[in-house]
């Protein structure tokens, strides 16, 4: 299969490029960027002229809900709206039901994601059995299986020197290890960012030390074992101060933030909107903006969507007795080009946290147009304005503020190994021969 995408404006941070080319490829790949092969004629064109063509978006959080009940999302519905949203690669969270903490539910999960054949996905294994941080799981049988990271999330190892027994497992085999930086005890029973608006509206807060707390105990057995270390999900300007100085001393760690918390702050609780309720809560305006310019000064390598879809009655109770967490993988890049709108920052910093950046937490050869790279592709109009709905998202979850709002910016078409796995554009590709017909 040969396919030509004609006519768009192609930007891959990875290249420094952000010029109007065609992309040629063949066989799943990339084969060249701009005037096409003396061999090579395509089989099919797409014209993606007043579009954008990035490479596709890697998200490195996210809850496709399977295993485990139906009725929050499964692979496929979870998937689909990763397609819609632009997603090529998504990495799934270890805390299903059961969890990711043995090959065979591994597995299991690839085996349904390869049967849907929608997206990439990859595994991140559970650091400690049963995400229970008491028995170390088979690190390495995990990685056999085709698990990219571990992680045990939010669930604390208690003991460090359970979590230095990791740490020494993982850089012996050069596995990376993601943390999600939270002092349990400090945190326990809160449901928003202890300051002023979590006193004036009676709710329980966690902390910013919660946080920074965690983040520098875990740097300092990163620099003691040297294992490669990924910080998700950071939601204060403190702890963001930490791992720049610590990538500054030569450490090999990375971050990345959610990008609710590049979006909103505790503000946003003043009228109890469980919609809000997230882990890590929603902080400052004073973190904001210092998440916002670490983003655009490479300091965070990475936007994530912390996708987690619910059903509705998980968000219908009292604020602190709401389920944490929001549906965002259909909604990240109309919020992110909210930012753009506002010179918060351009299109080549966005488009790196969502593609080279994430490729090169992971170590995978994605994220990129080079040439005999896998041929996948995001294609989306900056200006196009839609409506989050019934009609229009695919995910099981509707637990988001965007619900039923009108939105700015929307992914077009997506390619992953070079097939036209999602599009709207109508009857995108046109054959060589109906090319003749209509010239």
């Amino acid at each position: 299969m040969r396919l030509t995408i004609s006519g768009g404006r192609v930007i891959d941070p990875a290249q420094n490029l952000d010029q109007k080319l065609d992309v040629h490829l063949q066989d799943g790949c990339i084969l060249k960027l701009g005037t096409a092969p003396a061999d090579f004629t395509a089989d099919q064109t797409l014209d993606a002229s007043g579009l954008l063509v990035s490479p596709g978006f890697i998200d490195l959080s996210c809850h496709l809900r399977e295993p485990g009940p139906s009725y929050k999302g499964n692979i496929a519905s979870e998937t689909q709206a990763a397609l819609a949203g632009g997603f090529t690669s998504v990495c799934a969270r270890p805390d299903t039901q059961p969890p990711l903490d043995s090959p065979a539910v591994v597995r299991v999960v690839r085996e349904k994601a390869e049967a849907v054949g929608q997206v990439r996905v990859l595994p991140v294994g559970a650091l400690t059995q049963g995400l229970e941080g008491q028995l170390l799981t088979n690190l390495s049988g995990l990685q056999a299986a085709g698990c990219v990271a571990f992680s045990n999330l939010r669930a604390a190892i208690q003991d460090n020197l359970v979590l230095r027994r990791c740490m020494e497992y993982a850089a012996t085999f050069d596995l990376l290890l993601v943390f999600y930086p939270e002092e349990s005890s400090l945190a326990a029973g809160g449901c928003a960012h202890e300051g002023a608006m979590a006193s004036q509206l009676g709710l329980q807060g966690i902390p910013e030390t919660a946080e920074t707390l965690a983040v520098a105990q875990n740097l300092l057995l990163i620099e003691q074992t040297g294992i490669r270390a990924h910080f998700s999900h950071l939601s204060s300007a403190r702890a963001l101060q930490l791992v720049s100085e610590a990538r500054q001393r030569g450490l090999p760690v990375s971050a990345d933030v959610a990008v609710s918390h590049l979006l909103y702050t505790d503000r946003q609780l003043e009228d109890f909107d469980s919609n809000f309720h997230l882990e890590p809560p929603l902080r400052s305006e004073t973190d904001r903006q210092a998440l916002i310019q670490g983003l655009a000064r490479g300091e965070l390598q990475a936007v994530s969507s912390g996708h987690l879809p619910h059903e509705q009655a998980a968000k219908m109770a009292p604020f602190a007795a709401s389920e944490p967490g929001i549906s965002s993988l259909e909604t990240l890049l109309p919020q992110l080009l909210s930012l753009v709108e506002e010179n918060l920052l351009d299109y080549s910093a966005m488009l790196a946290s969502l593609t080279s950046g994430p490729a090169a937490v992971l170590g995978e050869k994605l994220g990129s147009l080079k040439p005999g790279m896998p041929a996948d592709l995001t294609l989306f109009d900056p200006e196009k304005t839609w409506l989050l709905n019934e009609q229009s998202s695919y995910s099981a979850g509707h637990n988001t503020p965007c619900w039923n709002r009108e939105l700015k910016g929307r992914v077009m078409a997506t390619l992953v190994g070079g097939e036209l796995r999602y599009s709207i554009l109508g009857d995108p590709l046109t054959t060589q021969a109906e090319k003749a017909v209509k010239a």
